[in-house]
């Protein structure tokens, strides 16, 4: 009994509409990913051939899941207990570890990444499944079924890191796709069956706000990017739009998604009387296009400021269109989510950049990126000023 109730003690403990906050712990923590998002974008910069973007992509995925599995750990127990905070110390260890790897990580140091992913995906949630009492049945039977299917995938990503060449990549989609999917049944194994998505007790103010965290890291990390380019070059009238676009290109990002999408998510989750399917799909899904477009516009901003004259390059111009592409696309279906209605002003962006993409080619990187950058202005200016209309309307109603 006494033992229950120590790791009872493990767990946060909320009063009545208490919004669990993100702890200074989880913060540091978060250090680790920034160099991780940094490393993904420079590995990207420089294999931009469908391998490349393919390779890019699965080390993005698995960099994700690894972060937004952390979060849940996180948000179930808290980080000013001790044990919980040496746990996000040795996991930032597994993460500094996986960073380093991520640029030869389909070369000399396969193993090195695969060792470290599977080294924290599963004992993180061994600690999860030890630190709940036997008690709170749902949430100990929960912890299982997630490290069922962690260690099955764990024993698939090392089996990569031993392979050479395509294997690797194979076995390693394979083992994301185990882990993708696993949510999606919600952990169903053999004799003990499936997880229910009301086990998934999970305070929706802090999910939120561990998220929009990431969305912080991706934009600093373009912002750096950004900044240490322009600083190496000669700066020229054409340097300069360049790297004014690009500023004002990640600002337009950041309006578009913390106007209004990231408080309305954060009160939405808070109140749903389904936070765990809420947080599964908003947050845990939806997300991961949010950031990777981020991450690819980052490329983008980078090619443009180096080569702002002559023909965008057909890299360039997969980069520059991409990027917020799949940014909106990612936005949209998460304000669908918490809003239940298509953002209007999003389609039309989506249209616009895809529209853009037939003759992209013939322009200039740079007047390449000032049109995209427009259409991203464009977008958040329309959102808020047809929400502020709305709420207007609203309160002329009441």
């Amino acid at each position: 009994m006494a033992a229950d109730n120590q790791r009872g003690a493990l767990f946060r403990t909320l009063a009545p509409h208490q919004h669990s906050r993100v702890t200074y712990a989880e913060l540091f923590f978060d250090l680790v990913f920034v160099f991780a998002v940094t490393q993904i974008s420079h590995t990207l910069l420089g294999r931009l051939t469908l391998l490349g973007l393919a390779q890019t992509t699965l080390l993005f995925l698995a960099v994700w899941w690894v972060w937004v599995y952390t979060s849940w750990i996180t948000n179930w127990l808290n980080p000013e207990r001790t044990p919980v905070r040496i746990l996000l110390f040795a996991l930032m260890l597994g993460g500094l570890v996986l960073s380093t790897s991520i640029p030869q990580a389909f070369e000399s140091r396969g193993l090195w990444f695969a060792v470290a992913y599977a080294a924290m995906q599963v004992g993180k949630t061994v600690f999860l499944w030890l630190s709940t009492p036997r008690a709170r049945t749902p949430a100990r039977m929960n912890a299982i079924r997630i490290t069922a299917w962690l260690s099955a995938s764990a024993i698939v990503w090392i089996a990569g890191g031993f392979a050479q060449g395509h294997a690797r990549l194979l076995l390693w989609a394979l083992a994301l796709a185990i882990e993708y999917v696993s949510p999606a049944v919600r952990f169903w194994i053999p004799r003990y069956g499936a997880s229910q998505v009301e086990d998934w007790v999970v305070e929706g103010g802090h999910m939120a706000e561990r998220c929009a965290g990431f969305i912080i890291i991706a934009l600093g990390e373009s912002i750096v990017v950004t900044g240490a380019t322009f600083a190496d070059l000669t700066w020229t009238l054409e340097t300069v739009g360049a790297f004014v676009s690009a500023f004002i290109g990640s600002l337009a990002m950041w309006w578009i998604y913390f106007h209004k999408g990231a408080e309305a998510g954060s009160e939405e989750i808070s109140r749903s009387s389904e936070p765990g399917r809420l947080a599964r799909l908003a947050y845990t899904y939806l997300h991961m296009p949010i950031v990777a477009g981020i991450i690819i516009s980052a490329v983008a901003d980078e090619l443009v400021l180096k080569h702002p004259a002559g023909h965008s390059s057909p890299a360039t111009v997969l980069s520059a269109i991409g990027g917020p592409l799949l940014f909106l696309i990612g936005t949209i279906l998460f304000k669908h989510t918490i809003r239940g209605f298509l953002q209007l002003s999003h389609g039309v962006g989506i249209i616009a950049l895809g529209a853009l993409a037939w003759f992209a080619g013939d322009l200039s990187p740079l007047l390449l990126s000032i049109l995209t950058t427009a259409i991203m202005i464009v977008v958040a200016a329309w959102e808020s000023i047809s929400l502020r209309s709305g709420a207007v309307e609203s309160g002329a109603h009441i």
